[in-house]
């Protein structure tokens, strides 16, 4: 069994494909249950984020695990797979442990550091778990993933200064608005990223009212009660376009099956206004930038701000990668001591497995021995049965967590059929 991750992020496909690939967090049920409906997966892990949509499974064949995944994606997605195959990345065995380790510490975020992709990854095992499709092998590996994230997040410095899209994105709108006061805006999610960015918000003085939109206005409710600040109020998700037209600023921060805001109701008013859209898929009408007084920044537009950013945390980015390193190395040597002691017992277990088959096969010929000689033979052959496996023990064991250590547990297994 061998693990695999295919997924497409903003390193390799360009947003408007990542919009198309994005699946809404409501169906990844369905997708991790269509993955192990295929032979060959065993286990399976989905993600699908604002730049990130993966699979990280348990498989036997790679090739066909590789196909099945892709064409399920296809399926869910209803994207054709030649549009996107040639876009995906794929890890295989300790690359998939390198790689997800890498995306838990926020190495591969387009804010790097970010704290939103741990409470990701933690939701997306959870619901694995509940829809039984994560076994050992998946919750190990992305235990110890969401392990390594939070060391090198307080290891070292990478979480410093601009740490999220919520953050980025309110500094951008700082930027916009200059010096002016008394703003209204709008923020269309109570989710992770919305929540950031109504607590950044309300953080600066220049706002007069944070007008706070989401689907279930019970979240939006909470997200007030939890901030504390009555300058935060809360408005119906119907109401969003209107409101649109009337704020200063506007961030879009969720999972939207189509866009929540048009170019007719942007087009009722002149006024300067800015668009923060960092939803899944876009969350303003195509053409908005065309508008008199409209400006919208996008998901590229945070990751050039991102990168001006981080000149002063390139030396935290390294110490991350170490700190990776270390953490994928204990991971693998883990696996291979746990994989070894597995061995070891299920070959101890077939020889003790091999004597009583032959005690019962021979039973017939045995009947005329008294207690104390069967005491004798039994003890006899379990002695030398135990020499025998004495050897292979003591080598699994002392190789356990090395290649050659793996070579001899795959062996062995297939020597004696375990």
């Amino acid at each position: 069994m061998a693990l695999i991750s295919v997924g497409l992020t903003h390193e390799g496909a360009d947003l408007e494909l990542l919009d198309r690939m994005t699946v809404l967090e409501h169906h990844w049920a369905k997708v991790v249950r269509a993955l192990v409906s295929h032979r060959n997966i065993s286990e399976a892990v989905f993600i699908s984020t604002c730049l990130r949509t993966e699979v990280v499974a348990v498989a036997d064949r790679f090739h066909d695990a590789l196909d099945d995944i892709v064409a399920t994606l296809s399926l869910v997605t209803e994207v054709d797979r030649s549009e996107f195959e040639d876009h995906v990345s794929v890890h295989f065995d300790r690359g998939v442990a390198t790689y997800l380790f890498e995306v838990a510490a926020g190495l591969k975020s387009v804010v790097p550091g970010e704290h939103e992709v741990l409470g990701q990854l933690r939701r997306a095992l959870d619901l694995a778990v509940d829809e039984r499709t994560a076994g050992p092998q998946l919750q190990a590996l992305v235990t110890h993933a969401l392990s390594a994230g939070r060391r090198v997040r307080h290891d070292t410095a990478i979480a410093r200064g601009t740490t999220s899209f919520a953050h980025a994105a309110v500094e951008t709108a700082f930027d916009f608005l200059g010096t002016d006061e008394g703003v209204d805006v709008l923020v269309v999610g109570a989710g992770q990223l919305g929540a950031g960015v109504v607590k950044n918000v309300v953080a600066d003085s220049r706002f007069s009212r944070v007008l706070v939109a989401n689907r279930t206005r019970s979240r939006a409710e909470g997200l007030r009660e939890e901030v504390r600040d009555e300058r935060v109020e809360v408005v119906d998700f119907d109401d969003v376009d209107a409101l649109a037209a009337r704020a200063r600023v506007t961030f879009i921060c969720a999972e939207l099956a189509e866009p929540v805001i048009t170019l007719h109701s942007l087009g009722s008013s002149s006024q300067p206004r800015l668009l923060v859209d960092l939803a899944v898929p876009r969350g303003v009408e195509r053409g908005a930038n065309d508008l008199p007084g409209v400006t919208r920044v996008d998901l590229q537009t945070m990751r050039q701000r991102v990168d001006a950013a981080l000149d002063d945390r390139r030396g935290a980015l390294e110490d991350a990668r170490v700190i990776v390193r270390e953490e994928v190395d204990r991971y693998v040597d883990e696996q291979r001591a746990r994989g070894a002691s597995g061995v070891v017992s299920s070959l101890r277990g077939r020889f003790d497995d091999i004597v009583a088959t032959e005690w019962e096969r021979r039973r017939s010929d045995l009947e005329g021995l008294d207690e104390e000689t069967r005491a004798l033979v039994d003890s006899l052959v379990r002695g030398v049965v135990a020499k025998i496996a004495h050897r292979p023990t003591v080598v699994l064991k002392e190789s356990a967590g090395t290649d050659p250590g793996a070579r001899l547990a795959d062996a062995t297994r297939q020597l004696f059929d375990l």
